[in-house]
């Protein structure tokens, strides 16, 4: 990692929550590859960046590394965890699990409004999609998820599937940066959501799992490409 100048987008603006505005800043900066798998992490650089003391980052970097999303590498200090296929297999293989199990309990437990809410964050994502834009992509597909997990009612689940969700955000913009994966991708959720306000669990677990597994072949392809 060279030299830094300030940089407007990773300024934290105000005290309250600090740390989680370092993290979050960190977090984005990661999955939009501003911060490139192997990258170093220099704690000054990034101290001169964002506009936070030592303390603050050394915080939220602890935070990152308990997420898998930076690791301690023996004489070279931090820097960005690269996500071998291997581990992207497991990774998702534990995804399609939980997010089948969200889908049949939105579909058995989600109100009216919630699937309203839903559709509404679909047609988001489709508008993100057609004009892609990483930032916009992961707000939309937060949002996406949060009344996903709202809706299912298992908060166990949901803190497992945002830390799995943190791993793979980086291979997630990568593969949805392709035109021909992001229609796919918008298709899939279409009936996904069509099997959930049919209140069909089977059907949303099967619909679910499979749009898993075709991100998780987006995804091993990414890598294939980066690394090849």
């Amino acid at each position: 990692m060279t030299s830094q100048t300030p940089d407007l987008s990773m300024r934290v603006q105000t005290l309250p929550g600090l740390r989680e505005q370092v993290a979050e800043r960190l977090r984005l900066a990661i999955a939009t590859g501003k911060f490139a798998p192997g990258a170093r992490l220099i704690e000054r650089e990034l101290c001169e960046m964002m506009g936070v003391s030592r303390t603050s980052l050394r915080e939220a970097l602890r935070e990152l590394q308990a997420d898998g999303l930076i690791s301690l590498q023996p004489n070279k200090g931090l820097s960005v965890s690269v996500v071998t296929p291997e581990t992207a297999r497991s990774i998702y293989q534990v995804r399609a699990t939980l997010e089948g199990l969200a889908a049949r309990l939105f579909a058995r437990n989600a109100s009216d409004s919630q699937m309203a809410q839903l559709r509404k964050s679909i047609d988001r994502l489709a508008e993100v999609y057609d004009n892609f834009s990483a930032e916009r992509f992961i707000a939309a597909k937060t949002h996406f998820y949060d009344i996903l997990f709202e809706g299912a009612g298992n908060e166990i689940a949901a803190e497992m599937l945002r830390r799995i969700h943190t791993r793979v955000s980086q291979l997630r913009v990568v593969s949805l940066s392709s035109a021909e994966r992001a229609q796919k991708s918008i298709r899939e959720l279409r009936d996904f959501m069509d099997a959930l306000e049919a209140r069909d669990e089977d059907r949303a677990w099967q619909v679910c799992t499979a749009h898993v597994e075709a991100a998780a072949a987006a995804a091993l392809k990414s890598i294939g490409s980066t690394s090849g």
